[in-house]
């Protein structure tokens, strides 16, 4: 699933859509788009089914199974959620924080996980107990600047950048050295055309080794 990521360089983060109508009327648009990677949050009364029947669709709309968009499961802080959103057909989950009991238990279940961290001493931790990857959170309080900091000694660890992400800063956190960013109502907020010119930007965006 890293892979997946870090081919896609984006995820997009579907907070509490409702109804579940529209969510998947959206995740249709954005798959249309060139979406490959999205992540339904648990923090919604109905997270869990929203999030299988996501996966379901993704499923029918995709040409070959080699070919096909993957929907993770989001703000994942407990064990159940882990439970369920394994249970709810997850390809990986993703949590603002770092809970050594939550990751163990996604990592038990073989789900990848994705902590949340900010310091280098807890991005570090949440690397070396066994995340996929690690998610810089809030990005936008800390900026480009953080991440390409952290990769001169942190270099071995893929860091995914969300919170506050935008078609402003999201190239700058990509050619920074971020694997992948997470974006959410910057997206969901937005028109179908810029939808499109957001994520026709990351994937356009610079690598730190191609970029100068």
């Amino acid at each position: 699933m890293a892979a997946e990521i870090r081919s896609a360089r984006l995820i997009i983060v579907l907070r509490r859509v409702t109804p579940r109508t529209r969510l998947l009327d959206l995740v249709s648009e954005l798959v249309e788009a060139g979406a490959r990677v999205v992540e339904v949050t648990l923090d919604g009364d109905d997270g869990p089914a929203d999030l299988a029947a996501v996966g379901d669709l993704l499923a029918s709309l995709a040409p070959s199974p080699e070919e096909r968009a993957w929907v993770g499961a989001g703000t994942v802080r407990t064990v159940e959620q882990v439970r369920a959103a394994h249970a709810a057909g997850a390809a990986f989950g993703v949590s603002p924080v770092l809970d050594r009991e939550v990751l163990a238990a996604a990592l038990e279940l073989g789900l990848p996980f994705i902590p949340g961290a900010m310091t280098p001493t807890e991005i570090d931790a949440a690397w070396r107990a066994g995340a996929a990857l690690v998610k810089v959170f809030p990005g936008s309080s800390v900026g480009p600047s953080h991440v390409r900091e952290l990769r001169g000694p942190l270099r071995e660890i893929e860091l995914v950048v969300t919170g506050g992400i935008d078609l402003g800063n999201a190239a700058a956190f990509l050619e920074a050295g971020a694997t992948a960013v997470g974006i959410g109502s910057a997206i969901v907020r937005a028109s179908p055309a810029e939808r499109r010119v957001l994520i026709d930007a990351v994937r356009q965006a610079s690598t730190p080794e191609a970029g100068a």
